[in-house]
């Protein structure tokens, strides 16, 4: 019983022992100091438990200076609010933090006021807030400038943007009004040059970006930010003319009403320091008269900055070509005051030849290295050769498959070595073309085609990344029906040969406005193999064989006409040779590009035909001043039967006119016809020749052309050449780069009478879609 008893005390102790330890326990974790609750005041838009959920105190957390510091940081970053207080209310349980916010106001509306020549509407497209948005100033700031600039632009240079903010402190919600001074419109009427003498006043006023109004294109608005910049580029312009001491300064003048502004051009030319004597030294490794035959300034000449800054140039690359890439040239400049000239010296260290290391290829994510590296001219183990390197880029970049190609020389611990990293971006190789022609004469003729100029038939599901091509082409119009299916492999087995094939089907339906008095259906393929003997010259052999048919010839037409009736095949070898040096095959500005082909048909070939065909081509880019090129081309060709045939088929005879020939004429229209249907019928012989100039209209945007065509077709072989019955042609021209691809748009107007035709212009154009 003892014993019982004393058990059951001891349990009650030990119990009542236990509960208080515990009450202690849970009194130690709270305090004056400790946070028992965190509360949102001042929030009407965001809630309470987006704020909440920013805050990282927790209840339980103690109170301190610096942690509730950076909850206030905290919450200013969320950008909601214009203002974050907070405060602490002592309980005798603990700390209740309240944060107080002072929300930025949601714009429920944005109007304009004072604006009358320039509608909201056109206001608005210019701000970055929108109706729904929390007020933010730093975009407001932004806004407000963007409308001052705008007026600027319009010719208001006197306008003045303000702005006020109406708030509903019961909603929270705000109404923002840009308030507009118009002023009045200020448009310049005249710019004067005075004080210059030695430079024309119209290469000056080139320099400008400031102009006056003209017509509804120019609206001469007054800007003295771009006027500022203007003086500061004249200056700039004659110092590196050689007048270091110029002083260029401009000066405005209103006109009594108001509307118009004088501008006036104050230069003060001072004299034109000329060069005194040239001396080169240092290390210079080659012999001092070859450096100094890279110079274009000579002892006598003008102090010109821009030519000094070729001669160092060219400097540089006559060393980095020959392998020393570390070379160091530097130009030290004195004025003699007994010659009153500035003497200049040369001073260089051809430092060490450099010798190519490891070849890194690097961002290529589809397209094979081997791909890359086929086309390097340069070699491990070789010296650095600057004109080799700039070729391997040029070849890499025509590819096509890259946005853009670098070159970097990295050092590593052989001084005398140096790694090459050749980075490229990838860009778009696949297209989805569409695109046509139409006159008042021809109907519409639309294309859609598929491109992939980098394919790789090996690469499943992608089918990217070997420099395959691969077209699938379909052309359907009114008139006529193509469909082509084509493959080419620049190094086919990795052997530097190309191969590839065609396939395809063409139809032509009789159509007396298109040239054809018939209908004509080609089917057939090639083979092709390509050899690249240079970098600039390359050769090729295609083998081609096809069915031909023609039929539905009409009732009136001649014996000429009618006894190509049938079906024949057609089988033929051709040979090629063609030179390139065109700086860029995509938009070339300078270089030739010309070729030849022979043609045999029948023969030892087989076939029903025997004709043997000649065809030469030539292209010529000549940049004419920066950024304008004039393209010339010319085209011959003759053929010739012989054998089992009496004359060549109509199907391979010349014909001219249209797009691609003399822009003017409708397709096929130029060169012999039948006496019955006045259908094309082609010739033996085919000169054409094509002058175009493509100059820029709006950045690299836009470009236009001029362009004139001149040409003819013969019906004998014989006859080419022979003087009279050139057909010319003469029109415009738009290319556009759009960020759905380019696009491009002829206007041609015939120059010769063409038979009975009527003289009017033929439109052509063509759109196409890169992906």
């Amino acid at each position: 019983m003892i014993n019982n008893r004393l058990v059951a005390v001891l349990a009650v102790t030990f119990l009542v022992f236990s509960a208080c330890t515990s009450v202690r326990a849970q009194e130690d974790t709270s305090g004056p100091d400790t946070i028992v609750d965190i509360r949102i005041e001042g929030n009407y838009a965001v809630s309470s438990t987006t704020i909440l959920n920013r805050i990282k105190l927790r209840p339980g957390d103690k109170v301190e200076d610096a942690a509730l510091n950076k909850e206030i940081k905290r919450l200013y970053a969320m950008g909601y609010f214009n203002d974050v207080f907070v405060e602490t209310e002592q309980r005798p349980d603990g700390v209740v933090v309240i944060f107080t916010v002072v929300e930025k106001p949601v714009i429920e509306k944005i109007e304009f006021r004072g604006n009358s020549h320039l509608k909201d509407n056109r206001l608005r497209k210019k701000i970055l807030i929108k109706e729904g948005d929390l007020l933010d100033f730093s975009k407001l700031s932004q806004d407000v400038a963007e409308i001052k600039a705008y007026y600027v632009e319009q010719g208001y240079s006197q306008a003045g943007v303000d702005y006020e903010v109406e708030t509903d402190p019961a909603t929270g919600k705000a109404t923002l009004v840009f308030v507009v001074d118009e002023g009045t419109s200020l448009k310049i009427k005249k710019i004067t040059i005075e004080g210059n003498k030695s430079i024309p006043t119209g290469e000056i006023t080139k320099l400008m970006s400031t102009k006056t109004a003209w017509w509804f294109i120019r609206k001469g608005a007054f800007d003295e930010d771009k006027f500022d910049a203007d003086l500061a580029r004249i200056r700039s312009f004659y110092r590196s003319k050689g007048y270091l001491d110029a002083r260029v300064t401009g000066e405005t003048e209103v006109s009594p009403d108001g509307r118009t502004l004088y501008l006036t051009v104050l230069i003060d030319e001072g004299r034109q320091y000329q060069v005194g004597q040239i001396t080169i030294t240092g290390k210079l490794t080659f012999p001092e008269d070859e450096i100094r035959g890279l110079l274009k300034v000579k002892p006598g000449d003008a102090f010109d900055y821009a030519e000094l800054r070729e001669d160092l140039e060219s400097i540089r690359t006559f060393y980095y070509d020959r392998s020393y890439m570390n070379a160091e040239v530097d130009l030290q400049r004195k004025y003699n005051p007994t010659t009153e000239r500035m003497d200049l010296t040369y001073v260089i260290d051809s430092q060490e030849e450099i010798y190519v290391g490891k070849i890194n290829v690097i961002g290529n994510t589809k397209t094979r290295d081997k791909v890359i590296r086929r086309e390097l001219r340069v070699y491990p183990g070789e010296k650095y050769d600057g004109k080799k390197l700039r070729k391997s880029k040029e070849r890499i970049y025509e590819l096509g498959f890259f946005e853009d190609v670098f070159f970097e020389t990295v050092p590593t611990k052989d001084p005398d070595v140096k790694d090459l990293d050749v980075t490229v971006k990838e860009t778009k190789t696949g297209e989805l073309s569409f695109g046509g022609g139409y006159s008042s004469i021809d109907a519409f003729i639309g294309f859609v085609q598929l491109r992939q100029r980098n394919f790789d038939l090996m690469d499943f599901p992608t089918f990217t990344g070997a420099g395959q091509d691969l077209i699938i082409r379909a052309e359907l119009g009114s008139t006529r029906n193509n469909f082509l299916l084509a493959w080419m492999d620049p190094w086919f087995l990795d052997y530097p040969f190309s191969f590839g094939f065609d396939v395809y089907r063409q139809e032509h339906d009789r159509s007396g406005t298109s040239g054809y008095g018939y209908d004509e259906t080609r089917t057939g393929g090639s083979l092709k193999l390509g050899k690249e003997l240079t970098d600039e010259l390359s050769t090729g052999l295609v083998y081609n064989l096809e069915e031909v048919k023609i039929s539905n010839i009409e009732d009136n037409a001649t014996e000429d006409l009618r006894k190509e009736e049938g079906k024949n095949w057609i089988s033929k070898l051709t040979g090629s040779v063609n030179y390139d040096t065109r700086d860029n095959k995509f938009s070339p500005t300078r270089g030739l590009v010309t070729g030849v082909s022979v043609t045999d048909a029948g023969g030892f070939l087989g076939g029903d035909k025997d004709f043997v065909k000649g065809y030469w081509y030539g292209q010529v880019y000549y940049s004419v001043i920066e950024r304008v090129v004039l393209e010339l081309k010319g085209r011959t060709g003759m053929v010739e039967n012989y054998g089992d045939s009496d004359e060549v088929p109509i199907y391979e005879r010349f014909f001219a006119g249209g797009a691609t020939t003399i822009r003017g004429y409708k397709q096929r229209g130029v060169g012999p016809r039948d006496r019955g249907t006045n259908t094309a019928l082609g010739g033996e012989a085919m000169a054409i020749a094509n002058a175009e100039v493509v100059f820029p209209l709006f950045q690299q945007i836009i470009k236009g052309a001029v362009f004139y065509d001149v040409g003819n077709v013969w019906a004998d072989a014989t006859d080419i050449f022979s003087t009279g019955g050139y057909k010319q042609a003469a029109g415009v021209g738009v290319r556009v780069k759009t960020p759905i691809g380019p696009f491009k748009l002829d206007y041609g107007y015939p120059l010769s009478d063409n038979y009975d035709d009527k003289k009017e212009g033929q439109f052509w154009f063509s759109v196409s879609h890169g992906f």
